[in-house]
């Protein structure tokens, strides 16, 4: 005869749980191993930020520690790990994660294994799915044995930070380049590139993508967004949400936009060094800071660094803004070739700062993953809303001006022709000259390990007169400017060989600007062999930035009119220091602009030319020691 004998042991009470029965598998605590310097956090390359909680890049295992009442017996206990993130945490969203012990989850790339096991602990590796939610998921452990069903409470010291993984070849960030992962993703300082494309500047930035607090302030960003937690395992929706929160229209972003060189109820946008005060500041009070510009907003976009997205600034000289798609520059003169300013909505900034970063897009056709153009300054509106991007730099290059996001405007920046129009006696306007080439040159952004600049506009453009650049020309008949409105202009027999701008040692010398006008070779006027029509220059100044002052007053009129000789020559025009000082701002950036028109044929000639005036040298003299004690 058999017998079995049953035991019946008393039930015990834990606090927040209630009365747990004897022989229940219970998880009395849990070691994440989330040290800075320990295994997980080293293998994850976490551990720069300054967080003592566990820091995991998706797609990638890591270590755990349970800690348990009685000995696992995997016969009769079944465990289960949950993760959730987000106020309403569902499983068909990927946002209420279940994962079961030794049974890994089928497609969904999450699973959990049995690594090491002692009377009272039980060690696991646990693997993320490489298409996770980014963001702060709570943890927690369920469990099931012949005495029931337990439930480990939520503790916010269980909480766990997943982000982008771009060393994991199935993430959509995958970045095959280690110098490149070095430099785009763990670097936290950085140059960003200012001035001319004659005159390049460059400061330090420094991103502090690591520093304390950093990460849950660019997570707030996307929660004051209401962007909701299902869509932010997705590279291209998390980097347009960016795009839209950093500058301050429409959401309460960021940062304020500020060109009027008026900066009294904040900072002077030259004053920032890095992202870090900025985002401090925005996460502990809520409110947008004060104030940035375009250089500002590129800086703060590398918080997708943070998140794990390799991104990187870019500066774009000569760049255009191009308000009504139209993919040209258009500027506007009456018929004695004054500026319409009340028409001349496009501009060309002397410099603008954008990013790029790294991810694949499978929203579109195959060849376009790579860098995408991501910009936060707010220019133009995009499904409504001030954002720009993400949008495939290889698209820009071949002129796809139809694939998302934004295409049509960033390929304007980079491509775009200048488009002078003239009114007529009749009060219609006539296309008179078109300058091309003028737009988006010397492409800049730091160096891969260095701190030298790197050109890369030949990821932005085909070679000037390649086959593939000439293709690129289709591009531009998307806008309303086509090939046939191009041919009636009329032909260029004359050009301006030479703008130059001197540069004096300090912004007071009143010399200005001085042209060249060369004779045609061979002479397009046989009866005028050896003449050269004169030529009536005009310039005004503008700033290489928008502001209210885009048109500063002209000089005198009685030096704007110089006629040239038949024979080339140059003239000087002179503008005094007066006239310009109270429009210009930080960068001391003009524009100018020249106009002339030859009077036999009537061709229009026309050039712009970006400058920044050398500001005072500051110099120290320390008059002896200082015997002063501390």
């Amino acid at each position: 005869m058999r017998f079995r004998l049953h035991v019946k042991w008393p039930p015990f009470w834990i606090w927040g749980v209630g009365v747990i029965p004897q022989g229940m598998l219970v998880v009395s605590g849990m070691d994440l191993m989330g040290q800075r310097s320990g295994a997980n956090r080293r293998a994850h390359r976490t551990d720069e930020f300054e967080y003592d909680e566990l820091i995991v890049r998706r797609g990638q295992p890591f270590d755990i520690r349970l800690q348990l009442r009685q000995p696992y017996d995997p016969e009769l206990h079944r465990v289960c790990l949950e993760l959730l993130i987000g106020p309403t945490p569902q499983v068909s969203k990927a946002t209420h994660i279940l994962v079961p012990v030794g049974a890994p989850l089928p497609g969904l790339g999450w699973s959990a294994e049995v690594t090491d096991s002692t009377d009272d602990s039980l060690s696991l590796r646990v693997s993320t799915a490489p298409t996770a939610v980014i963001g702060k998921y709570r943890f927690s452990v369920k469990t099931r044995s012949p005495a029931g069903e337990y439930q480990m409470p939520f503790d916010p010291r269980n909480e766990i930070y997943i982000l982008f993984n771009p060393w994991c070849r199935e993430d959509a960030v995958y970045l095959p380049h280690d110098d490149w992962l070095e430099e785009y993703v763990l670097n936290e300082s950085g140059r960003i590139y200012y001035g001319t494309e004659s005159q390049i500047g460059e400061r330090t930035w420094n991103y502090g993508q690591f520093d304390k607090g950093i990460l849950d302030a660019c997570l707030y960003i996307l929660d004051r967004r209401g962007m909701p937690h299902s869509g932010r395992g997705d590279p291209i929706n998390v980097s347009r949400v960016v795009s839209a929160m950093v500058n301050s229209l429409d959401d309460n972003g960021v940062l304020v936009g500020n060109w009027t060189g008026d900066y009294s109820r904040g900072t002077n946008p030259s004053a920032w060094v890095g992202s870090v005060d900025i985002l401090r500041q925005y996460h502990r009070t809520g409110y947008p800071v004060l104030y940035g510009q375009c250089w500002v907003f590129a800086g703060v976009v590398t918080i997708l660094r943070c998140f794990g997205i390799a991104t990187r600034t870019v500066t774009n000289y000569n760049s255009a803004h191009d308000t009504d798609v139209s993919l040209t520059m258009d500027i506007y003169f009456d018929e004695n070739m004054k500026p319409l300013e009340r028409l001349n909505a496009d501009s060309v900034w002397n410099f603008h700062v954008w990013n790029d970063c790294w991810m694949t897009r499978p929203d579109l056709p195959s060849g376009y993953d790579g860098w995408q153009v991501v910009d936060a300054t707010p220019q133009e509106t995009s499904s409504g809303i001030f954002c720009c991007g993400p949008c495939s730099v290889e698209a820009i290059k071949n002129g796809l001006v139809y694939l998302k996001y934004d295409a049509p405007f960033i390929f304007a920046e980079v491509n775009s022709d200048n488009v002078y129009w003239q009114r007529q006696a009749d009060g219609t306007y006539k296309i008179v000259y078109v300058e091309e080439k003028a737009i988006g040159h010397l492409i800049s952004t730091k160096a891969v390990g260095s701190h030298e600049r790197h050109d890369v506009t030949d990821i932005y453009k085909h070679p000037e007169g390649t086959r593939q650049a000439r293709g690129v020309d289709s591009a531009r008949g998307a806008g309303p400017l086509t090939h046939a409105a191009r041919l009636a202009c009329p032909p260029q027999s004359h050009h301006l060989k030479h703008l130059r701008v001197p540069h004096p040692p300090h912004p007071v010398s009143p010399d200005l600007v001085s042209c060249t006008a060369t004779p045609p070779s061979p002479p397009s006027h046989p009866e005028l062999p050896d003449t050269q029509p004169p030529l009536y220059p005009q310039p005004f100044c503008d700033p290489g930035c928008p502001s209210p002052w885009a048109a500063a007053p002209p000089p005198p009129p009685g030096s704007l009119t110089p006629s040239l000789p038949p024979a080339a020559q140059s003239v000087r025009m002179v503008v005094s220091y007066p006239e310009y000082q109270p429009h210009l701002v930080d960068q001391a950036a003009l524009m100018l602009s020249i106009s002339g028109k030859v009077a036999q044929t009537g061709q229009v000639l026309a050039k712009q030319h970006s400058f920044r005036l050398r500001t005072p040298d500051l110099t120290l003299t320390v008059r002896g020691p200082d015997t002063r004690v501390l």
